[in-house]
């Protein structure tokens, strides 16, 4: 199992990580470590990941899965909601709670995990273009205390050299904020109408301007390493990574 931890000024008991397709028992397509219970794979591998990574982590619970829907619902988790067999339908979550992990899915989508430099409140969020053009930073950033300083780590997404969309997908982003046209670029192959998106630029503006000024990560392509993450605009079919934040029980 290969994970890629964060490389933040976090406080050291505050963990953050993305896994990888390395690892697992998952057959072709979602060959490897595939943690996403609703791709139409085995249930019973996915299941066997889901414990293989509760094991390598050394967690004592199991991470709070969502139902991601593409929006901007941001839960808060509590004991009593991890231990309710509820899934609940939300693209973000966050906790006080030490040992309860927030966990979000992603296969080119942007994972945005944030700590406050206390370490005392986590937040992981999934972040596709509609869901930062809508806010889930946002609102994510909303759980904390207004004089809380964050830090925020940019796990694996699709990178600006991959990510081509249409002009209404960046009508939608300068609209809400003109700097957001340097995020845009017209497409090598469809210069008519078509661009490449950089979603981890256009994730760092919205986070800027949320007051947030340390920002890691941002340095991987899920669609161009197809050794190491599932992609869904590359495969169509596949599996799904996790993105995972923590706060180490004392």
């Amino acid at each position: 199992m290969r994970l890629i931890r964060a490389n933040w000024s976090a406080p050291a008991h505050i963990h953050a990580l993305t896994t990888t397709r390395l690892g697992g028992v998952s057959y072709a397509p979602f060959n490897g470590l595939n943690l996403g219970d609703h791709v139409g794979d085995d249930l019973a591998s996915v299941l066997a990941n889901r414990q293989q990574l509760i094991q390598a982590l050394g967690l004592t619970q199991s991470p709070q899965w969502l139902k991601q829907v593409h929006g901007t619902e941001v839960v808060e988790l509590t004991q009593a909601s991890h231990n309710s067999a509820v899934i609940q339908t939300a693209d973000a979550s966050a906790t006080q709670i030490p040992g309860l992990a927030c966990v979000i899915m992603t296969a080119d989508c942007l994972p945005v995990l944030f700590t406050n430099k206390k370490g005392t409140h986590v937040a992981a969020a999934h972040a596709g273009w509609r869901g930062l053009a809508a806010g889930v930073l946002e609102k994510t950033l909303s759980r904390f205390d207004s004089n809380d300083e964050i830090l925020a780590w940019m796990g694996p997404a699709i990178g600006p050299l991959a990510f081509e969309v249409g002009a209404e997908v960046k009508a939608v982003f300068v609209e809400h904020d003109p700097l957001a046209e340097i995020a845009f670029k017209p497409s090598p192959t469809k210069p008519d109408g078509r661009f490449l998106a950089d979603l981890y630029a256009l994730a760092r503006l919205r986070l800027k301007a949320a007051g947030v000024v340390d920002i890691s990560g941002g340095e991987h392509c899920t669609f161009s390493d197809d050794e190491n993450f599932f992609s869904y605009r590359r495969d169509n079919i596949t599996g799904r990574m996790a993105s995972l934040i923590w706060i180490e029980p004392r």
